[in-house]
């Protein structure tokens, strides 16, 4: 298995780099999202400061009109949008950005997020523009049919190739990147194993995606208000018992946007384009503007005024990024965990992702290890001691780093210290051999007890730990566990109409349910897979998708910019009589 995972995680990783770049180059993608993102901006207007308050109106359902075609309402429309965003990327993925880019990768999801409700206004706008009313009354939308419908026939390839990625996105941001910090997270808090996690978040999505979009609709519009506010007000509790240090980690963020601050535990850190990678990267799997999937869900709001539904559309960033992932990124600043290590017990299979290296040896400024610091051969165990051995979790050192061996790798705390020999090629400590003093095989698994960095929504866990001490009795990790949960979920099933409706304009009406089945398959697989490689399969789905997008907006942001005037001019920011 190890092997097979190793070629695998080749494949990913040199596409992801394709789609991103290198760590010292910027990357085409980022220049696509910042120049598309000004380019509407100025083009209409800032539209996104001079209409927020109209979009507050919409959603407050001052102009709904239930006789108007679509499936949604604009509340609707939007807390399913909103669900498949505000998500694993507000609680993970913000804590991921500071985690390599330190600080001032979260100024940089800002400016995804600003720019980014012009990019949400004009690809929803679109969406909704150029939807078709199926025979059933259902609604069918997003850029797919924006790039045939608004750009001709001669664009169509283009559009397959943006539901063809939609349909690979889903089954990577949207899913298994889902499933996995769910079952990462209730590993390290309950120890229940991931598979079995898996299993039954597999089982639950089924059991909502398969009565289709009103049933998601439904469920979205109850659980999103919920789970934010929830979220929020715990975060709040956080900054309120660590007011006197909100303005320090203000100022850490901005002046460390231009020059990264030092990363610590043995990660060399990056420089400026890593930091801004990471930072745009971060903001677009957080609020996905650009990407195109929001429009999907948008296409289906009762609504005839597409630019109603843009209004809508533009809050989404705002809500998500600069409210809820703000919220994260201070509460991991304010209680000062992204730069300490924290005591833990891992278990050294595939999940953990541990490697071994060299004595002396450092993580490189890209969070990789080089081939010539990574450890091979036979390594002599001494009650849990080795002069030979180094190991890396989460892209820094263990310190004070124990070996020990469980025979049961469901009950890890059973583990002992270990005296013998391991076997290691390079580096993977998930492969290697036990063996006793004698030189024969050991049946069990290796654990490594030590301090390590946290990553992903483990950080942001010890966070809330830490900053709700006070008045949590050391259970506040626990608020981050059932946001997980439901942020999670609720993304998933989400993503899962977005991928259908990408399948619909492919394949048709019969293969929805088998592309269904598959969904809530990959929802299993994904949480029992490596932490790299479901982010690095993630990140690139969501970049491939997201240049066609990017493509039909600046080709199409003169079709919304008449649109919007129109709009204005007839006196649609008046709500109608009732």
């Amino acid at each position: 298995m190890p092997g097979e995972q190793s070629i695998l995680e080749k494949i990913i990783n040199g596409m992801n780099d394709f789609v991103w770049g290198w760590p010292d180059v910027l990357p085409l993608l980022v220049l696509l999202l910042v120049g598309t993102g000004l380019i509407t901006t100025f083009r209409l207007g800032w539209l996104q400061i001079r209409r927020f308050g109209h979009g507050v109106r919409v959603v407050r359902g001052d102009y709904d009109d239930p006789e108007h075609k679509g499936d949604l309402s604009h509340f609707q429309a939007l807390t399913t949008a909103l669900s498949a965003t505000v998500g694993i990327g507000n609680i993970a993925g913000v804590a991921t950005a500071i985690h390599y880019g330190g600080p001032g990768a979260l100024f940089w999801m800002w400016v995804t997020a600003v720019f980014g409700m012009a990019l949400k206004y004009t690809e929803c706008t679109l969406s909704m523009r150029y939807r078709t009313i199926n025979p059933d009354g259902s609604a069918a939308g997003g850029p797919m049919y924006s790039i045939e419908r608004g750009l001709g026939k001669s664009w169509k390839p283009l559009a397959i190739a943006f539901a063809c990625f939609t349909v690979i996105s889903s089954f990577g941001s949207g899913n298994s990147i889902q499933s996995f910090t769910v079952a990462d997270q209730l590993r390290q808090d309950l120890s229940i194993p991931t598979w079995f996690s898996g299993l039954v978040m597999s089982v639950l999505v089924a059991a909502v995606i398969l009565g289709g979009v009103r049933r998601i609709g439904r469920v979205t519009s109850k659980l999103v208000p919920f789970m934010a506010l929830l979220y929020v007000a715990g975060g709040l509790v956080v900054l309120g018992l660590n007011y006197d240090q909100v303005i320090p980690a203000l100022q850490t963020i901005v002046a460390s946007a231009f020059r990264p601050a030092a990363q610590l535990g043995g990660f060399a850190g990056g420089g400026f384009i890593f930091m801004l990678t990471w930072g745009i990267k971060r903001g677009l799997f957080s609020n996905e503007s650009g990407q195109g999937s929001a429009p999907i869900a948008h296409a289906a709001a009762k609504t005839d005024e597409p630019v109603r539904e843009g209004m809508v559309a533009m809050l989404g960033p705002f809500i998500d990024t600069l409210v809820i992932c703000t919220m994260t990124g201070l509460v991991i600043l304010t209680t000062g965990v992204w730069h300490d290590k924290q005591e833990q017990r891992l278990l050294g299979d595939s999940q953990a992702a541990i490697q071994t290296i060299v004595p002396g040896a450092r993580v490189q400024a890209n969070g990789k290890l080089r081939d010539k610091d990574l450890s091979n051969g036979r390594l002599q165990i001494e009650a849990g001691r080795s002069t030979g051995l180094q190991f890396v979790y989460n892209h820094g050192t263990i310190d004070d780093a124990r070996i020990l061996l469980a025979q049961d790798p469901l009950h890890p705390s059973r583990a002992e210290l270990f005296s013998g020999f391991i076997e290691i090629e390079g580096g993977d400590l998930a492969g290697a051999a036990i063996l006793d003093a004698q030189g024969e095989a050991v049946k069990g698994v290796l654990v490594i007890e030590g301090r390590a960095m946290q990553n992903g929504s483990l950080l942001t866990a010890w966070a809330f730990r830490k900053g709700l001490g006070q008045v949590a009795g050391g259970y506040g990790h626990l608020l981050v566990t059932i946001a997980v949960l439901l942020f999670g979920f609720s993304t998933a099933i989400s993503w899962s109409y977005y991928g259908d409706r990408a399948v619909f304009y492919l394949l048709g009406e019969r293969w929805i349910l088998p592309y269904r089945i598959a969904f809530c398959g990959m929802v299993f697989v994904g949480a029992i897979f490596p932490m790299e490689l479901v982010w690095a399969f993630g990140d690139t789905a969501l970049g491939l998708m997201t240049i066609p997008n990017l493509l039909s907006i600046l080709l199409l942001t003169g079709v919304v910019k008449r649109m919007t005037k129109d709009y204005e001019d007839r006196g649609k920011l008046q709500p109608p009589e009732k």
